[in-house]
């Protein structure tokens, strides 16, 4: 369910019952005043792509469980944005990264950075795609001068000792502790192939995240029965629009149709799973608005189930 402060946000994209296309008793839902949700999510950052300009963040996700906060990719931005959803950065204790295009993996180490500076003293473990472990010693010998002139000069204790980083590089079980167990699932991302979509399994419910992908029918099987699927979108209709603005247009053109998944297709692997919920963000084109509604008719006409297109610093608690 979405808390009484985001409906808030939502207000000038009209009324959220319109916009979730569901009943407005279940818009309306919220936690009871003296009860806090387990498990949650917060959107910071729901544009597709690398770009950085005005509206939406690139791409980044909250998942909290039982007080576990856990970042899902870490695009440009990602920092402000849990500042702004009021999530201190020294209560991280997990990063997972998708793959590993920019726009999800570009301020991973500066994340980490930017909590060492605000107190971190406690160890955040990393994972993702084969490279993370490589990427992790590289951003620690590019800031070397930095944080030893910080450890002398400040006391401060030495991050690279914080910063636990471990290469996926099969299908299956990622993470697991006494509340959550997190699984991978390779799904192609032309031409990307070490790319993961990845499974919450909490006391409240199942999450899924497709991470980027072609239209993969096999997702559907890894999500069947989720409670939540937050999967990417591509409305094709603008695609043009979009390429007309740059000088590589055609190029990225050929590439977001081939490696991207239209609304369409969202909503067929929606259908096949049986999600109680899915969620559209990653949207591309996310520069060029294309209004909720847009999305909504898109994805309805393979999908009849109840919807949300992601704003962000939209937040969703589970149970849904």
């Amino acid at each position: 369910m979405l808390h009484r402060r985001n409906l808030l946000k939502l207000s000038t994209l009209g009324s959220l019952a319109s916009l979730m296309k569901l009943p407005l008793a279940y818009a309306q839902s919220e936690p009871k005043p003296d009860s806090k949700p387990r498990s949650r999510i917060v959107f910071l950052g729901t544009k597709g792509g690398p770009r950085v300009e005005m509206g939406r963040s690139n791409p980044a996700n909250l998942i909290e469980i039982n007080g576990t906060r856990i970042v899902l990719d870490c695009g440009m931005g990602v920092s402000h944005q849990l500042a702004a959803a009021k999530v201190p950065l020294t209560s991280l204790k997990y990063i997972l990264i998708s793959h590993h295009h920019s726009d999800h993996n570009l301020e991973y180490g500066n994340l980490v950075y930017n909590a060492w500076v605000a107190g971190l003293s406690t160890p955040i473990h990393s994972f993702g795609p084969k490279g993370l472990e490589d990427m992790t010693r590289t951003f620690w010998e590019l800031n070397k001068f930095d944080v030893e002139t910080r450890i002398a000069d400040e006391g401060r204790p030495d991050p690279r000792a914080l910063l636990i980083a471990k290469d996926i590089d099969a299908d299956g079980e990622v993470l697991k502790t006494d509340d959550f167990t997190v699984t991978a699932f390779r799904t192609p991302h032309p031409p990307i192939t070490d790319n993961f979509a990845y499974k919450f399994t909490t006391p409240d419910g199942v999450i899924v995240f497709s991470s980027d992908t072609e239209y993969n029918p096999k997702l559907a099987e890894f999500a069947h029965g989720a409670d939540v699927l937050v999967h990417e979108a591509l409305y094709a209709p603008f695609v043009d629009k979009l390429v007309a603005r740059i000088k590589n247009g055609a190029t990225l053109g050929k590439h977001l149709r081939a490696s991207h998944t239209t609304a369409q297709d969202v909503g067929r692997i929606a259908n096949a799973a049986g999600v109680k919920l899915l969620v559209l963000s990653h949207l591309v084109p996310g520069d060029i608005e294309v209004t909720d509604d847009q999305w909504i008719a898109a994805v309805r006409e393979t999908y009849a189930g109840k919807i949300i297109v992601a704003r962000d610093l939209m937040e969703l608690s589970l149970p849904v």
